[in-house]
């Protein structure tokens, strides 16, 4: 089901039964009204994935067991700790630290305990929640979603209707192709061009064998969703606000086959250094490298486009939408080893990109166009500084690590009642509980010109002095 789902973490001894565990799940869901049905994950602890039990009450909850180290759920702060089970287990509560863990919230009831076990439930953050939903009304200032305003550009816009007149013959990608790959230093074969970025990451899901699965958050949630769908089991990594949104390598378990990460990251507008992403690359790894908004960074001397050498399958995904304004037309490609960009091919159902789509694919990968590129990254750039500037007078604003892209998040309490007041002042922003790894005081603000922000940050002022309204 789409929507939030559940996330229930269990503590459980040794040889647990799945019945125990089962009637504590039940117990639990009747006294929050859900149901069986809403669950989407059954968590614990590393060491207990062993225990037949556990396995045999995820198949009858129909959803994968997964498990995290003890030090991951012991950075997770849990309403009603343990140092018992700190002192035996290394966490103070497993089954809450399990259920909260990317929740971004609070446990859905108290957690329940038998003589074996200990079961408690939180919502999952909406992964399907995006900025456009934000934008519904009349009037108001779109700071919600991170597409480049007056885009598409007028010469762009004309060449995209002169398209329309070769609409009657089927589609033919091999001029945008070969764009794509000279942009990048790349043979064609090692371009898939696709219906935006959200395709890229369905077939990426569908067509990639993993054993371990790892998505680092907080970042665009379309990876995790995607891959769900597919049947595979998820794990995060939670990058957290206290060390700047930083990507430590170390924090991936050696044993991901798997690893997704964004670059510059959306929620955090934190660019990761290539050094740090490269270390990820090994040998019998698909790294996955989402770098939707890489080109709101001037030079994009942090890409991995072009880099071809690298240990294991690693694959990097663009987007034309942003820079462009090409939500509504869907473009976007994959980069990646020729035997893997095969793979997908051949997964896509036939003509999978139309005819304006690939124009604007080898238009904006022209050198005109990325020298125009270039030039609005260093306008968001100074536009972001001043945006900063501002956020950094607002009292109650913090504002995490260093942000790179076209977009910043914000922290302060009480986020969500100053959503709505902005919104009753005109303006839209972008909620961040829907992050995991965030939760109710984060809001993502995107970038504009300096008049708009001027005018964004006088009532976010008064929308956070004033929480009456």
């Amino acid at each position: 089901m789409h929507g939030p789902l559940l996330s229930v973490g269990v503590g459980a001894g040794r040889l647990v039964s799945a019945e125990e565990v089962l009637a504590l799940v039940d117990a639990a869901l009747a006294e929050a009204g859900r149901s069986r049905a809403e669950i989407g994950r059954l968590a614990t602890l590393d060491a207990r994935l062993d225990e037949p039990g556990l396995h045999a009450a995820a198949a009858a909850l129909g959803v994968p067991l997964t498990g995290h180290p003890a030090e991951v759920l012991a950075a997770v702060a849990v309403p009603n700790p343990s140092a018992r089970a700190l002192a035996v287990v290394g966490t103070p509560s497993v089954a809450e630290a399990a259920a909260l863990l990317g929740s971004g919230g609070g446990l859905l009831v108290p957690r329940r305990s038998s003589a074996r076990a200990t079961v408690a439930i939180a919502v999952e953050p909406d992964l399907r929640h995006h900025g456009d939903a934000e934008v519904g009304g009349p009037g108001l200032v779109d700071l919600a979603v991170n597409v480049r305003t007056g885009t598409p550009p007028r010469w762009l816009r004309e060449r995209l209707a002169d398209a329309l007149t070769g609409l009657a013959a089927y589609p033919e990608q091999s001029a945008a192709r070969a764009a794509v790959a000279a942009r990048h230093r790349r043979p064609p074969a090692e371009v898939l061009l696709t219906a935006g970025a959200a395709e890229a990451f369905v077939l990426l899901a569908r067509v990639l064998a993993a054993r371990h699965v790892v998505v680092v958050h907080p970042q665009f949630t379309e990876p995790e969703a995607a891959l769900r769908d597919a049947g595979h089991t998820v794990h995060r990594v939670l990058l957290t606000a206290g060390d700047g949104f930083r990507l430590r390598p170390q924090a991936v378990p050696e044993q991901a086959d798997l690893v997704v990460v964004g670059n510059p990251t959306n929620p955090t507008s934190v660019l990761h250094p290539a050094a740090v992403l490269t270390a990820l690359a090994r040998p019998g790894r698909t790294l996955v490298v989402d770098e939707a908004f890489m080109d709101t960074d001037p030079g994009e001397p942090e890409s991995l486009a072009a880099l071809r050498d690298l240990p294991g399958q690693v694959v990097v995904l663009r987007s034309l939408t942003k820079t462009w304004g090409l939500a509504g037309l869907r473009i976007g490609y994959v980069l990646g080893p020729a035997a893997l960009i095969a793979r997908l091919a051949a997964a896509q159902p036939l003509w999978p990109v139309s005819t304006p789509a690939l124009v604007a694919a080898e238009l904006c990968s022209g050198p005109q166009a990325l020298a125009e590129a270039e030039a609005a990254a260093v306008g968001t750039a100074a536009d972001r500084a001043h945006l900063l500037a501002g956020l950094a007078a607002v009292p109650g604003v913090r504002v995490h690590g260093e942000p790179a892209a076209s977009f910043v998040l914000i922290e302060l309490a009480g986020a969500a009642g100053v959503r709505e007041r902005l919104r009753s002042a005109g303006f839209a922003v972008r909620r961040g509980d829907t992050f995991p790894g965030l939760g109710p005081d984060w809001l993502r603000i995107a970038v504009r010109d300096r008049p708009t922000t001027d005018r964004f940050l006088a009532e976010l002022v008064r929308a956070v002095a004033d929480p009456a309204g």
